[in-house]
């Protein structure tokens, strides 16, 4: 059954996400039904029309925007004032306000009582439809009780007991409350849409048109020539293999090949490098990056919908789906705490004035009865302060990290990132540069010492095996193969099979040919031991080797060398700083394992692992530290990254398996965006922490100052407002963290 995406108008805070789920999961024919806060966004599997869900959705007080809600929404940011006249409630509540000033006025020039409270009345109902109308829905269609039906009680019951000035203005504060919520939200929403306006919206897209040629007055069809035009177009309007010119300085509208020219490229918004990267002839570019000094052509390699950009804020936007441990604690907790403040007040009107025999009603001189303070508990009782805490700190960190070029793909990453003890590291093209290159090859009846004819046999033999395959050590083989110019001397190897986290076996003019590492030869080649001592010294030296055989008999062997990366060292000292463990996991040998793992300065080297011993591993470090995150290219490693606690995969603008795979993406190919994300993922916890308590502490407060008889009904409702919009901006500092990179 298909999935169908529908923005939502009006969800000011993430109770109201769980209210309008609960009542639309109520229809006949939903089958599947999820609503996210942080994105307006409702998701839908069922057989429902439009009509009646659209019927459902307003009668729980929200609207369904028009438009396609499976594109990424644009940002809107209107005025305060503009987004009040957007709302219908706000609109009464305006209306309300001006009839509260009518009857101050009245209550002033006539000493009729009954005149001004029946024009504060009046305000009060005006104001109180579309909140009564939306609590009353909930609690019929839900059967449960909401923070409108809390107020409607509160209101009411203000107005029967005289205090019809207190009832008109509480429900006008709480409407343009309510708002401000709405307001903030749409703010840390707009937050992650304003990514949008990275991409233009228009591209010159280059066309070759056939113009006839002619010699001297008689017209003669000599041919057609081909003369480029341009034309700018919608960049919706482009289609794989269009070609489309950046000139400089201009932002690059679609993901594309670089087919004429070369420039400098600013890749910040989508990698977070700081450093333009060079990009010429047949290079990579992403929609949404600064061309610099010069023109580039470029072939478009996807649609706009599929940019990495548009797949970027995609994922965000999704990411608010995967809910952090927190935040599914609060939404719980939600759930039974607004019938149980019912309950309570209940208890707080009726219980002392029964069995303590205090006043029910506020008293001439002042004293406020019971259930004057059982109104104010309503008031206050809302839980929007607690349960918007953890959602928008969520969205502002995820939305943070994507600008810095850090893809994180849920709150409950984002959270488990910042309890993370210990990260275990690939080698290959996560702490080394992944573009090993041959050092050396020896063939054992090499008699000069040098790279002679039957050492190039060997390298030629090994290219032969070697061509087809991806793997970084192969591709160092087969550019070694072109430089020595032995690529020709044998036909393609037949019938090759892997052999994982040894080696690789092909035919070769009927032959097997056996290309591995030096335990595979060790347990099923034997060798001389004069090639044994070589193969140890290269190893040792930090070079990583593959033995040859042809048939039975070994031929020789090739020495590769992987460079540590330049940030390799650094990141894994800042990681220390931050108290982290680190541990290197490798297949290769454990000699070159070590002499990397001591240049680059992690705690920990586990070499010659197979691809299901790193699953162990990163088990076992589970299990010793309590939380692990593993690192590494997205690819080769996605059982041990799918093992790890966290799994981190970089360079994921390049490659869309590691956007997929792993649970947080490092855009760019680069470390030092890992302690960035670190200190991120912290900071957003102790923010989320700091919001709980917040809310918790002042909500504890005011009740108290309620029951004690020193509060109103006005500082409920303002002190209700105020913790809100206090969390929410506490909740979006993480959008403005700055950890260098270093």
């Amino acid at each position: 059954m298909t999935e169908t995406i529908y923005r939502i108008e009006g969800m000011d805070c993430a109770n109201c996400a769980r209210e309008l789920e609960d009542g639309v999961k109520r229809l006949p024919g939903v089958r599947r039904v999820q609503v996210d806060y942080a994105t307006a966004k409702m998701r839908l599997e069922g057989d429902v029309s439009l009509t009646v869900l659209k019927g459902r959705v307003e009668s729980l007080g929200k609207r369904i925007q028009d438009g396609d809600a499976k594109a990424p929404a644009v940002s809107r940011s209107p005025n305060f004032f503009r987004y009040l006249l957007t709302r219908g409630e706000t609109r009464l509540a305006l209306v309300g306000a001006g009839i509260i000033l009518l009857g101050l006025v009245v209550s002033q020039i006539t000493p009729i009582a009954h005149l001004s409270n029946a024009i504060f009345v009046l305000a009060t109902i005006i104001a109180l439809i579309p909140i009564a109308r939306s609590g009353f829905n909930t609690l019929l269609i839900n059967h449960d009780f909401n923070i409108n039906l809390l107020m409607t009680v509160a209101a009411v019951g203000a107005i029967l007991i005289g205090e019809t000035l207190e009832a008109a203005t509480v429900v006008f504060l709480f409407a343009i409350g309510e708002s401000l919520e709405g307001y903030t939200a749409d703010r840390a929403r707009d937050s992650l849409r304003s990514l949008m306006s990275l991409v233009p919206l228009t591209a010159l897209r280059i066309r070759r048109a056939a113009v006839q040629s002619d010699v001297g007055s008689n017209f003669i069809s000599i041919g057609l020539l081909t003369m480029p035009t341009e034309e700018t177009v919608s960049v919706d309007d482009l289609i794989p293999d269009d070609m489309i010119r950046v000139k400089p300085g201009e932002r690059i509208p679609m993901d594309g090949l670089v087919t004429a020219g070369n420039s400098g490229v600013n890749q910040a918004p989508i990698t977070g490098e700081s450093i333009p990267v060079n990009k010429t002839v047949g290079a990579e570019v992403f929609a949404g990056t600064i061309n610099g000094e010069g023109a580039l052509d470029v072939r478009v390699t996807r649609r706009a919908v599929d940019n990495t950009l548009n797949r970027i804020i995609t994922m965000v936007e999704d990411a608010q789906s995967v809910r952090a441990p927190s935040q599914r604690l609060i939404d719980r907790f939600a759930h039974y705490y607004t019938p149980g403040v019912m309950v309570f007040a209940a208890l707080v009107a009726v219980i002392p004035p029964l069995v303590f025999s205090a006043p029910f009603y506020n008293l001439p001189d002042g004293t406020q009865g019971w259930l004057y303070r059982a109104l104010e508990l309503l008031v206050i009782a809302c839980p929007c302060s607690l349960v918007i805490s953890t959602p928008v700190t969520i969205i502002s960190a995820i939305t943070a990290a994507a600008r810095r070029g850090v893809l994180i793909k849920g709150g409950a990453y984002l959270e488990a990132l910042g309890g993370i003890k210990a990260f275990a590291f690939d080698k290959t093209g996560t702490l080394t540069q992944g573009k090993p290159a041959v050092t050396h090859i020896r063939s054992v009846d090499c008699e000069t010492g040098v790279i002679c004819e039957r050492c190039d046999d060997v390298l030629a033999l090994a290219f032969a095996v070697e061509r087809s395959s991806a793997h970084p050590l192969a591709k160092a083989v087969v550019n070694a193969a072109h430089a020595h110019g032995v690529n020709q001397r044998y036909a393609p190897a037949e019938s090759v099979t892997t052999l994982a986290g040894r080696g690789v076996q092909g035919r070769v003019n009927g032959k097997l040919v056996t290309l591995g590492n030096h335990s595979l030869f060790d347990a099923e080649y034997p060798h001389q031991h004069d090639l044994c001592e070589m193969v140890d010294t290269a190893e040792a030296n930090g070079q990583t080797t593959m033995l040859l055989s042809d048939g039975d008999r070994v031929r020789g062997f090739i020495a590769l060398a992987d460079q540590p990366r330049t940030e390799s060292q650094s990141v894994v000292h800042e990681l220390h700083a931050l108290g982290m463990q680190t541990i290197m996991l490798t297949g290769d040998n454990p000699a070159v394992a070590q002499a990397v793992g001591r240049t680059v300065g992690v705690d920990d080297v586990r070499a010659s692992l197979l691809p299901a011993d790193k699953v162990e591993a990163v088990k076992q470090l589970v299990g010793q530290h309590g939380s692990v995150a593993m690192v590494g290219d997205g690819i080769n490693d996605t059982p041990a990254l799918a093992a790890a606690t966290l799994g981190i995969a970089m360079g994921g603008a390049g490659s869309a398996q590691a956007l997929e795979t792993a649970d947080i993406a490092l855009m760019a190919d680069d470390l030092r965006q890992l302690p960035y994300a670190l200190r991120l993922a912290r900071f957003a916890r102790r923010i989320i922490r700091q919001n709980i308590v917040i809310s918790i502490s002042l909500k504890l407060a005011v009740v108290l100052l309620a029951l004690a008889g020193g509060g109103t009904l006005w500082l409920a409702v303002f002190a209700d407002v105020g913790m809100s919009l206090l969390v929410t901006a506490n909740g979006m500092r993480p959008f403005r963290f700055q950890s260098p990179i270093k």
